[in-house]
């Protein structure tokens, strides 16, 4: 495991830490014809040597650099074809850490995934998936009759109440895991504060209702899912 511990940080230093953004320019603008970008791998080759700090291991650092840089090539040229740019980004970064994780376990890479998979804590994987978007769609069928009724006077980002109270219910569901009742009182309390302002402006009192409905079934069944996992 230290293995791929001081891989991912060499991944890491690499990518983001030893990467100005003019690099990251002249490879958008440039792509194969980039110094940069074979700057950039080569950088990668030294990092990952120096953590390891064990010349026996020069051929899996090649490998990381070779890899690295067909990658991020084909992130460079396929990159226009998407709206949103995190998409490739996102993409690209889970190809590099496969790659690594390859490299790390190849010995028994197979044994090792096996492993890997049957210690994962399956409740607890089934309480942060419960609380993210299947939580969202049952409290929108809960609203849905209020939510009629609501008229909003300003206009916000698509989709942010619902992915703000995603947040908060993971953000639950690990102050319930880790003992800490109290710091549920506090995301409370900070939720009201940043609230505070558009409910004064907006003087509705029907819209005051449903966000303090909609807060209450949130924190609710957050509250539910993690006193089901620590109870089991």
């Amino acid at each position: 495991m230290i293995l791929f511990t001081k891989l991912l940080l060499a991944h890491l230093i690499g990518d983001f830490l030893l990467q100005p953004n003019r690099w990251v320019i002249h490879k958008e603008v440039h792509k194969a014809g980039s110094r940069y970008l074979y700057f950039h791998v080569l950088l990668h080759f030294l990092v990952t040597l120096l953590l390891l700090w064990d010349l026996k291991y020069w051929k899996l650092a090649l490998i990381i650099m070779v890899s690295h840089c067909l990658i991020d090539l084909a992130k460079l040229h396929v990159t226009p074809l998407f709206k949103l740019k995190s998409i490739p980004f996102f993409i690209d970064q889970v190809l590099h850490i496969t790659i690594i994780y390859i490299c790390a376990f190849y010995g028994n890479l197979w044994g090792h995934t096996a492993q890997l998979f049957n210690d994962l804590d399956w409740a607890l994987i089934t309480a942060i998936v419960f609380v993210s978007f299947p939580s969202a769609i049952i409290m929108g069928k809960l609203l849905e009759a209020m939510s009629d009724k609501i008229e909003l006077d300003h206009k916000s980002l698509p989709n942010a109440g619902k992915y703000i109270g995603i947040i908060e219910r993971l953000f639950v569901l690990m102050f319930i895991i880790m003992g800490r009742w109290e710091a549920i009182g506090l995301l409370i309390g900070a939720k009201s504060v940043f609230r505070f302002n558009d409910l004064k402006e907006s003087n509705n009192r029907k819209l005051t209702e449903y966000i303090l409905i909609g807060t209450l079934l949130s924190f609710g069944l957050a509250i539910l899912a993690g006193i089901i996992y620590v109870g089991n």
